[in-house]
Order: structure tokens, then C-alpha cells, then sequence
């Protein structure tokens, strides 16, 4: 995100945006992907609600959070972009705010990769996690990525 300085994050987390709410898509390949054609959007404050639950030790992944908004709310998946966005609404939000955090850095991307888009970056992400005893580990060569090894023994059961 840009000009985070400048942004009202926690004014954006509350901003139900007419949100929750449901759309049928018709793209074929869309449906292929993700299962069906009921697309379902969660509001922003619903990612914070969920990433808030995550204990210290433990791990999420946004699409485990995803997943979960299709499956309680009777949608064939959660839309993905909107996803992110307000995973990352939700980490600047935490970060703006003196009190009452949200332990943003404990929810990773897919397959346990580490989020650039928050607060500080790897770097501030990957030190939170190894003070809560995760190892983070290095992909690749050119392109760089981290990711917390073996995240999937962490997994918090939401």
C-alpha cells in the first residue's frame, strides 16, 4: 500500500462498504477455479475479528480465513482480492492504534509465506514470529520469498 502515513486505517476497517454480500459469477473459468459460481465478501472488520483470535505460537493463512467465510456463510468461496486488502486494512489498522492490537504478523500468505504489504515488512513480520518461537526460511534466488517453515503444524483451527 501507499502513503500509509496518510491513510485513516482503522476509518477504512470499520467501513462495512455494504459488505457482507453475496454475487454470482458467470465466467467459467472462475468457476472452475474456485468451486461454483456464489462468490461471497466479508467486510474488512470480519478479517480483523478473525485474525485477532490467533494465539501467540499459532498461525492463519487468509485463505484458511477465506475458506471459512464461504463455508459459514453458504458461499462457494471467499473473493480473493478484497481478501488481501483487508488482511493488510486490518494490519495498519492494528498498527495506527496505541491499544488494543490485532497480531496481523500470525496470519500468512498461501503456502506460510510472509506478507511484504504489512507494517515494517518481512523484516518486521519474520522478527514478531521468531520471538514467538516460528523458524522463517528463504526461497528462491533471484526472487527471493519468506516463509515460515513447516507453518502448517502451527495452524490455528478457526
Amino acid at each position: 500500500m501507499a502513503n500509509e502515513d496518510k491513510k485513516d486505517f482503522n476509518a477504512m476497517l470499520n467501513d462495512n462498504k455494504d459488505m457482507p454480500k453475496f454475487q454470482i459469477i458467470t465466467d467459467e473459468k472462475s468457476i472452475e477455479k474456485y468451486g461454483g459460481d456464489r462468490m461471497y465478501f466479508a467486510p474488512p472488520i470480519d478479517y480483523d475479528k478473525i485474525m485477532r483470535r490467533v494465539p501467540a505460537g499459532k498461525l492463519l493463512t487468509v485463505g484458511t480465513i477465506r475458506e471459512y467465510f464461504a463455508r459459514i456463510n453458504g458461499a462457494d468461496f471467499t473473493e480473493p482480492i478484497t481478501a488481501g486488502i483487508f488482511v493488510s486494512i486490518a494490519a495498519w489498522a492494528s498498527f495506527q492504534r496505541e491499544d488494543d492490537k490485532t497480531p496481523f504478523w500470525r496470519t500468512l500468505k498461501a503456502d506460510g509465506e510472509l506478507n511484504a504489504k504489512y507494517p515494517g515488512g518481512i523484516e518486521a513480520q519474520k522478527k514478531l514470529l521468531e520471538k514467538e518461537g516460528h523458524t522463517v526460511i528463504t526461497k528462491g534466488r533471484k526472487n527471493i520469498r519468506y516463509y515460515v517453515k513447516d507453518y502448517e503444524n502451527a495452524l490455528f483451527t478457526i
